[in-house]
């Protein structure tokens, strides 16, 4: 079974740098890195950080989207296995092999991401809101209705048959959307806690709240498109939301709140520009 990783990337060199060390601690042997510049401002940079490893491709793109990139990657890929990650993210050792088993029995398949133990408030809020939106879908046959492209393996078949969207510009509402059309034609991920991923997101408040926004201006979107279920959440969803995020501390949960704030926000703002409903 050969196993490709594509990491897109953007002028974050240093972050590059230090997903491809932790890929290189992987304890599986000749992985294929294809690593996605899309649109970085010094080049160089990028290129010096991906000779620092061994397998690795690059490739390069005019700052096109991540949708765009993953799927540049994936059409590059030559392992049967495709491996997603990002650039400011470190795999596990076992992540690599865990995933890819899981993979190679399901079709798709998803790890865990966790924050790394000295992260800020800012980060631990925008975690913990991904991994509810994660785990609130786990079937219980271990099936997932969403998972986050920085923990994500597909078949090569299968990512090539149901490519990302490349109608979205940003990182924002395209795994959403891929991963409901992958729901939908019977590809639901599977989920492997043994994947495990330590996301280094470098959020300060304004930063979280900036992010926040430009999910709740993809998440309208993503409720335009079409394929696998794209209605609103129960309330149960928001609620269980609400408690993850105090689970982590006060701070925490006051940051959750007003990171769903941000969102409608940020819904409201692409609502206007599109004067489109998504109820």
């Amino acid at each position: 079974m050969g196993i490709s990783v594509v990491i897109p990337t953007r002028d974050r060199p240093a972050s590059l740098a230090r997903s491809l060390r932790a890929l290189a601690r992987q304890d599986v042997s000749g992985l294929e890195i294809v690593v996605v510049d899309d649109g970085s401002r010094d080049r160089e940079a990028v290129a010096r950080a991906t000779r620092s490893s061994e397998g690795v491709r690059l490739i390069r793109l005019a700052g096109v989207g991540p949708a765009s990139a993953r799927n540049a990657g994936a059409r590059a890929a030559d392992g049967d296995v495709v491996l997603f990650t990002d650039d400011d993210c470190e795999p596990a050792a076992a992540w690599a092999r865990a995933l890819a088993h899981r993979v190679e029995a399901a079709g798709v398949a998803a790890g865990a991401t966790i924050p790394p133990p000295d992260s800020g408030a800012a980060a631990i809020a925008s975690q913990a809101i991904t991994n509810h939106l994660q785990l609130a879908g786990l079937t219980a046959g271990g099936r997932l209705a969403f998972a986050p492209t920085c923990n994500l393996g597909c078949s090569r078949d299968a990512v090539r048959a149901l490519p990302f969207d490349e109608s979205y510009p940003d990182a924002a509402g395209e795994d959403r959307d891929w991963c409901a059309r992958a729901v939908a034609a019977g590809l639901a991920p599977a989920y492997e806690p043994d994947a495990i991923v330590v996301h280094n997101q470098v959020l300060g408040i304004g930063a979280l709240l900036r992010q926040q926004a430009r999910y709740g201006r993809g998440a309208v979107r993503f409720r335009r498109g079409a394929g696998g279920d794209r209605s609103l959440g129960p309330a149960s969803f928001y609620s269980g939301l609400l408690r993850a995020g105090f689970a982590c501390g006060p701070g925490v949960g006051a940051l959750v709140v007003a990171a769903q704030a941000a969102v409608g926000l940020g819904a409201g703002v692409e609502l206007a520009r599109g004067r489109t409903s998504i109820g």
